[in-house]
């Protein structure tokens, strides 16, 4: 397999399942750059850090690529965004990027959902027209709270329609908020089954955004930082059914991204000279 280029077979296996996993795509130093980078942002005061329930913890970081020039280079790297174009289409921007943080003892879980439930109810996103990487920025174990796929699932299109009610906030549509109920995932599960794609810091999970997927608590002394960059086409801007939500929740900049070979590494380069 090219570092870049996806094979025709892993295409076929990403639209089959609905993911594909990419085993150590980033290297140790890369991995610990881009660690660094999320240390250093989770100072940054501001409504881009959602916290845990109990405050004491932060569970997300929005945006950070436009806070850190370390995190502005992954998502130009060729070996991230060529896939995603072989995906999706060649033109393509960043519409959400987050770090969701899974600390060790007791990072919550995360509810069985759909991404593009969400993102249509509350952006007007007009189609699923969207490609999720996910970041490993630890090793992913059974024990740290690993993402819970539902293979196929993203084929049904969506399972539910709306939102919650008691949803706690118009801006942050938290996945309890589009959670399947029980009997929609028992259905599902019973057809699909579940695969938690596990593998060293540095690999990388490309996932649509109509899978249906979901997370345990993390109970172990080990944490689970994931990094999300949503890819949406270009042509499938969002269209705000209302006030549209802040920037650093939902990116303005539609210009079409250009791969750059070994973007990640220069950003490292510049680090260490």
């Amino acid at each position: 397999m090219s570092l870049t280029h996806l094979t025709q077979r892993q295409i076929d296996e990403y639209h089959e399942n609905g993911f594909l996993m990419l085993d150590s795509l980033l290297d140790t130093k890369e991995v610990e750059l881009l660690r660094d980078a999320f240390r250093r942002d989770c100072e940054v005061p501001g409504p881009h850090l959602v916290a845990e329930e109990d405050g004491s913890r932060v569970r997300a970081v929005y945006a950070s690529h436009h806070r850190r020039p370390e995190f502005a280079a992954l998502i130009r790297d060729s070996r991230v965004l060529t896939p995603v174009r072989q995906l999706l289409t060649d033109d393509v921007y960043v519409y959400q990027f987050k770090i969701n943080a899974k600390p060790a003892f007791g990072g919550e879980k995360w509810a069985w959902h759909q991404d593009f439930l969400a993102w249509r109810i509350a952006d007007g996103l007009p189609a699923p027209r969207q490609v999720n990487i996910g970041v490993y920025l630890d090793a992913v174990t059974e024990f740290n709270g690993p993402v819970i796929f539902l293979p196929g699932s993203h084929r049904d299109g969506l399972v539910r329609r709306d939102r919650s009610a008691d949803a706690r906030s118009e801006q942050h549509l938290d996945p309890d908020d589009i959670s399947l109920t029980a009997g929609q995932l028992a259905l599902h599960a019973d057809r699909c089954g579940m695969v938690s794609p596990k593998g060293p810091a540095g690999s990388v999970v490309l996932f649509s955004p109509e899978i249906v997927h979901g997370s345990a608590p993390n109970m172990s002394p080990f944490p689970r930082r994931l990094l999300i960059a949503t890819y949406n086409d270009c042509a499938n801007l969002p269209q705000a059914p209302g006030e549209p939500r802040p920037e650093y929740v939902v990116c303005r900049d539609s210009e079409p991204l250009v791969p750059v070979e070994g973007a990640l590494s220069g950003a490292l380069a510049g680090v260490s000279s």
